[in-house]
Order: C-alpha cells, then structure tokens, then sequence
C-alpha cells in the first residue's frame, strides 16, 4: 500500500446512481399498506414507490392545501 495517492485527475463514479439519505418517518398504517398494496402489482419495493410519489410531488411543486378550522 502506497504513503500517497495522486488523485488530481479523479472523477466523480459514474455508476453511482443519486445519492439517497436514510431517514425515520412515521406514516399511517394505512398509507403504508396502500403503498404495499401497489408495490405487489409492479414489483417495485414499497419504499421506492413512496420515494418515487414524494420525488414527483416535489418536482411538479405541490403544495398541501392546509385549513385549520378555527
């Protein structure tokens, strides 16, 4: 094993897809079964299926309509 490395001509790993950051969430029991439901008539893990939802609504910018009754 080398002292020093030369990394002055690296590059970023191309392969490396985007990074995802591990987080803890509480979501309703119901929402997370819906979620499962789907994820068993496509074959995507219920958790990507939630990443993709939420990766969707922030790109398309929505906003919760939130009213509280006074």
């Amino acid at each position: 094993m080398k002292k020093r490395y030369d990394f002055s001509k690296s590059r970023p790993n191309p392969y490396l897809r985007k990074a995802k950051k591990s987080v803890t969430i509480r979501l309703d029991v119901d929402t997370v079964q819906y979620f499962k439901d789907l994820a068993g008539g496509t074959g995507i893990p219920y958790q990507n299926l939630i990443n993709l939802y939420l990766r969707d609504c922030a790109a398309e910018k929505k906003r919760l309509k939130m009213e509280w009754a006074a």
